[in-house]
């Protein structure tokens, strides 16, 4: 069920994203950045198909993402990408707006929701999400907007190439809002601390060591009860919330567990697989 259900998660994001592509950006001639603008950049100057070099261009980043970041996530990508492809091809280039700041912003929006979608359930669109993926491993930092750097430095270079400002700014709002959105639905890189009272640390502890985070155990002592009880500390994403609780459960019905959102860490913070 899991695996139909993350097939028709990343099948809805392809389709997202061939739409905001092909009636929303393309049709004023604006890129989206990345791989994706590459594509774009190429098939206006030659006039091949959009399509085909996405998917062409993608091959040598899937490889490298399969060395680095492991197969269940670059075979989701590879998903993806074919979907994306498959769905390029389908969906016809026509104007759903004749204003290309509506373009830029909705097709921001769109292409955002399906790539965090994707990225949510354990896969990417490939290009520069791969590249992102990788480098936000090594450093605590958005993936949203890492990816925007990167691309702005495409589309800084778009303009100073063709001296067309209007479509670089246009373009560049497009994946500034794309990155904002991708950081909305993909909220891996925000930090939750768990402080769990428990009275069962043994299970508790066998539980949670398993999703690849630390846990320090303080020994506690209730200020009523005068009880000492042992209390396990954890830092996870939210993202990731949803199976610490269920973890949490499982192990020790009775524990009692406060969630604080956390505004950074220091240290040596272990991060899972996008």
């Amino acid at each position: 069920m899991k695996t139909t259900r993350t097939a028709l998660v990343i099948t809805i994001s392809a389709a997202l994203i061939a739409f905001g592509f092909n009636q929303l950006i393309i049709p004023h001639q604006m890129i989206s950045g990345g791989i994706s603008g590459i594509t774009m950049i190429a098939s206006y100057a030659t006039g091949l198909n959009i399509a085909w070099l996405f998917f062409v261009l993608n091959v040598p980043i899937l490889v490298w993402g399969w060395m680095v970041l492991g197969t269940r996530f670059i075979g989701w990508s590879v998903v993806s990408v074919v979907m994306t492809t498959v769905a390029l091809k389908i969906i016809p280039v026509y104007p759903v707006v004749t204003n290309p700041i509506l373009g830029a912003v909705f097709g921001g929006v769109i292409v955002g929701i399906g790539s965090g979608l994707s990225l949510r359930e354990g896969g990417s669109t490939g290009g520069f999400d791969i590249i992102a993926s990788i480098l936000s491993r090594k450093r605590d930092i958005s993936v949203g907007m890492l990816l925007f750097f990167l691309n702005a430095a495409i589309i800084a270079a778009l303009g100073m190439m063709n001296q067309n400002w209007d479509i670089a700014l246009f373009s560049l709002l497009s994946i500034f809002t794309t990155g904002k959105v991708i950081d909305v639905v993909h909220i891996r890189h925000v930090k939750i601390t768990a402080f769990i009272v428990t009275n069962d640390p043994d299970a508790l502890l066998s539980a949670l060591l398993t999703m690849q985070r630390g846990v320090t155990v303080i020994r506690t002592r209730g200020g009523y009860t005068q009880t000492e009880r042992d209390m396990l500390m954890t830092v996870t994403t939210r993202y990731e919330l949803a199976e610490l609780r269920n973890r949490i459960a499982k192990a020790d019905p009775r524990a009692f567990v406060n969630f604080v959102e956390t505004v950074g860490v220091m240290g040596d913070f272990r991060k899972s697989d996008p």
